[in-house]
Formats: structure tokens, sequence, C-alpha cells
């Protein structure tokens, strides 16, 4: 098997974008630099390709209670073209993967992270219960992201739906620059935008069109890169950083999507037993206080002790300053509380602030 390619490999490569190997595809990572396309998503809009991601189709009788007893949050609150943030969890709590779920009227669509899409599948695949089909639909949808305050008004001009109407984390069958697609109020940067799914021989008409509709509006293609620190900047978890089969959804700030009253899924008793006992350590956001810059790994010092590790960290340019995230022990996770990074084993003061660091002004 060879490095993939998406649809939009050849608009990538003639937009002058650096491509690079990521989880089997070659993948933009930047066009312009990391610091110009981010500020363009929060300034006005920015499009990305991210047709890596893996898409898993669950139907049949059972499919609901199947999703409620893999998945942590409550599949039975979704309403038709309704979405849902969730996570797999491990039997002793530890996650699996996080992902999202789309509820159709007689299916469901799970969009998992692009790294794991052989993982999780052989994970729902051995919980597969009877009533239930699962099929990996990966490599028949390209998945683009329009994100940004400007994304409504240029998805408005090529598509005959009321995009106003479409909430967040709501979704919709619809035709965009002539070519159906599932049309997302959902995205991975903190900024208002979409998600387009469509077939892949679809995907360089939409793209180009999108482009042409956003030139008004200064869009413009945006890498991986950005991806990264945009979602680091609204403190959105990512997998293999933040959260992996060593933390659980309680320390890593996401008991707003576990649901434990729902009744028993894989890891519930574990995640149950974390509730009562207390969590031992915190997912906390930091700031430096110079310009010294925080990277995954990296231990964080409380009076000359160690007490966690950072688990992501940049230079925010929005905040024009080096933040991170990292798990410390509980006692030290309170807003205000000074602690130090070993930067290259030298220690570096920062500080432990509110999070998100970033919160759209619109």
């Amino acid at each position: 098997m060879g490095i993939k390619k998406t649809a939009l490999y050849d608009i990538h490569e003639q937009a002058g974008a650096k491509l690079i190997e990521f989880a089997g595809y070659y993948m933009p990572i930047q066009y312009k630099g990391i610091l110009d396309e981010h500020l363009r998503v929060r300034k006005t809009a920015g499009l990305f390709d991210v047709s890596h991601m893996g898409e898993f189709e669950i139907s049949g009788e059972n499919a609901e209670q199947f999703l409620q007893y893999v998945t942590i949050n409550d599949v039975s609150k979704l309403n038709e073209y309704q979405a849902q943030y969730s996570a797999m969890c491990y039997k002793d709590g530890g996650i699996v993967d996080d992902l999202l779920i789309y509820r159709y009227p007689d299916r469901f669509l799970m969009v998992v992270n692009a790294a794991n899409i052989e993982k999780d599948f052989q994970w729902l695949k051995q919980h597969l219960s009877d009533g239930v089909q699962l099929i990996d639909r990966s490599e028949e949808f390209s998945l683009m992201a329009l994100q940004g305050r400007h994304a409504p008004a240029i998805v408005q001009k090529l598509t005959s739906a009321n995009v106003s109407e479409i909430g967040s984390y709501w979704f919709r069958d619809a035709e965009v620059a002539d070519k159906p697609v599932m049309l997302a109020r959902t995205g991975y940067t903190g900024e208002d935008g979409f998600e387009i799914m469509t077939a892949p021989e679809n995907a360089p008409q939409i793209w180009k069109s999108l482009m042409k509709a956003g030139s008004e509006f200064d869009l413009e293609p945006i890498g991986l890169g950005a991806r990264d620190t945009l979602r680091l900047e609204v403190t959105y978890c990512l997998y293999g950083n933040d959260i992996d089969h060593t933390t659980n959804p309680l320390e890593a700030g996401l008991g707003w999507i576990t649901k434990l009253k729902k009744g028993e899924f894989i890891g519930s008793d574990a995640i149950q037993k974390v509730k009562q006992d207390g969590i031992s350590r915190k997912l906390i956001g930091f700031e430096m206080k110079s310009k010294a810059f925080p990277r995954k790994g990296y231990e964080i010092y409380k009076d000359e002790r160690e007490v966690g590790h950072v688990t992501s960290g940049m230079y925010s340019p929005i905040l024009e300053k080096a933040i991170g995230l990292g798990y410390v022990a509980k006692e030290h996770s309170k807003v205000g509380t000074e602690l130090e990074i070993s930067i290259r084993g030298r220690k570096v003061s920062a500080e432990i602030i509110k999070t998100p660091f970033y919160k759209r002004p619109y």
C-alpha cells in the first residue's frame, strides 16, 4: 500500500502547498505559512481538505443501541439530522478515539480520526451485535471544512439551502455548486463554518467553486498546520496528544460528553469509579511567561517537583504568546497557579489560565 492522494491533491500541488505524508495520505501542511493561514481563518475564512478522516456507516434495527454501548455520549438524545461529539473508551476508561456521530433517518455516520481508522473499525467490529450493519465508507467520501466568520455567506452563494436554518451541530443533505453533499455546521477551529462531505469526483468542482465564491471575502486554502494551532487556541483535544488510551474522559475535561446516567457502556464502570474517587490529574491550559515554546512531552514542575507533562504547545497568533495544554496533579491545577516547564534542561515560568484561550467575538 503506497501513500494515498485525496481527490484534491492536484489542486494543492498547483496552489504550491507543502505536502507531507499524514495518516497514510499526502496532505497539505501549509500553503503561505501557518501564521498567515491561522489569522486568515480567524479574520475572514479558510478552506481545508480533511478527506483523510474516516467515515463508518452504522445501520440496522439495533444501531442506536449499539452506539449507546460503544460511545460515551447519549445517542438516544440525537434528533434526525443532528450531530454529536463523543468518544469511545476501553474497559479501563482509556480513550479509543474521539469522534462525531451524525444521525440520518435510517442510519448513523461516524467520523473518526484519520490515524485511527483501522483501529476504530476493528474495535467496533469486535463489539458488533445482531441487527447492526457496520461499513467502512472512508474511501467513498471527500471532506472539506470551510471555517471562519464569512463561511455562511460563501456557502450561501452556492446552495439553494437556507444555511441560516442549519444550527450548530446540525446538518442536511443539500447541493453545493450543483453537486450533492452533506452540509454540516461543524468544525475544529472554534469559528463558525461548515463541513462538506461529498463523493470524491465532486470535490474538485466544489473546492474551486468555494474558492471563487470566497474571493470577495479573502478566502484562502489552509493546511493541517494551522488546523492544529486553531484547535489548540479553543482547547479542542487532539487524539495522540491530549487524549489517548492512557487518559480517561473526566481528567481530559470531557465530562460534559460522558453520560454515566444513560446506562452501561464500554468503560462506564471504570469512569464511574474515577468520578467517585476523584481524578488524580487534570488537563490544564497554561501560558508561558517568556518567548520559550512548550512542546509535547516536556515535564511540568511545581516547587522543584515534577507534577505533570505538556501534551500540546504552540505560539498563539491571536494572543501573541506561547500557550499549551498539559496534565498536572489535581492539587496544582487551579487557574493562577505558577508552574515551570522544563525546556531543554532549563526551567521556564508558566501560569495556568482559564480556557479556552480564544473565544470567537461574533
